[in-house]
């Protein structure tokens, strides 16, 4: 039992994602993967499919901003796969968030794929809290581009950032 707490004690989990913008739906899975893992690594992906918002080093430090009071949560850039960040930041642990059923049957078939290209790796999903189950960056995006308030989902830094490259033009 010893070496089991032990453990996990020492588990480094990696956070991945795009975070463009981060939400407080994101910080809430964060503080919640802080207090179960060691160490928590916030991955934040260079793009994917999608052209993001922010470049890389702005999403970078807005989410620095975001969690300096967090002492065992670090953030770092990244590009190519999750999984392989994961691996070579010597973390076990990709924890994702899941908020519904679609949420779900995507995540789940990317942890399958993970886990073929990395067995010693575990996906861990954590259901955000209710406040935040419905928020995410692209209807953040949305309302902003249409001249809504974003401060209820987002940090005060963030949303003043979304209103300067977002807000509509009068």
């Amino acid at each position: 039992m010893a070496e089991e707490q032990q453990q996990k004690l020492t588990t480094v989990a990696v956070y991945p994602g795009t975070f463009d913008p981060i939400t407080y739906g994101h910080l809430n899975l964060i503080c919640r993967g802080a207090k179960l893992f060691s160490r928590l690594i916030v991955g934040v992906a260079a793009g994917g499919v999608k052209e993001p918002l922010f470049t890389l080093e702005e999403r970078v430090e807005m989410i620095r901003h975001s969690v300096k009071d967090i002492l065992n949560v670090e953030v770092e850039g990244f590009h190519g796969l999750a999984v392989d960040f994961v691996k070579n930041k010597g973390a076990n642990i990709l924890l994702r968030g899941i908020r519904t059923v679609t949420d779900f049957e995507y995540e789940y078939q990317i942890a399958l794929s993970n886990r073929a290209m990395a067995k010693n790796v575990e996906t861990m999903f954590v259901i955000p809290g209710e406040e935040f189950s419905f928020i995410s960056s692209s209807i953040i995006k949305d309302i902003v581009s249409a001249g809504g308030d974003a401060s209820p989902f987002v940090p005060q830094e963030v949303n003043e950032k979304l209103k300067e490259r977002l807000a509509p033009r009068k």
